[in-house]
């Protein structure tokens, strides 16, 4: 499961101009690796996105170095984020 996002600024990645960004699904193991999920639950059961957490799910699930993650604009890595935070809430298709 992959989900393409359009950016609304582009950004340089491998030396190349990037409009848009793939997320695939992150693997278990690389959950483990992170340490983390890239939300927290609230009181209410409300999601709060950790930044810090989803920006690192960004640069692996898209396959782009941390440091365009940098450049991403407010927008685009507010989208990026739920989408990372999306693969969490639902499972895996079946084969």
């Amino acid at each position: 499961m992959s989900l393409t996002v359009t950016l609304q600024v582009p950004i340089e990645a491998h030396d190349k101009t990037v409009t848009e960004l793939t997320l695939r699904r992150p693997t278990v193991q690389e959950v483990r690796a992170i340490k983390s999920l890239p939300y927290k639950l609230g009181k209410d059961e409300e999601i709060n996105i950790d930044t810090e957490v989803a920006a690192k799910y960004i640069a692996v699930c898209a396959a782009i170095p941390s440091s365009s993650v940098n450049q991403l604009d407010l927008s685009d890595l507010n989208d990026l984020a739920w989408a990372i935070v999306r693969f969490f809430m639902s499972a895996a298709s079946a084969k």
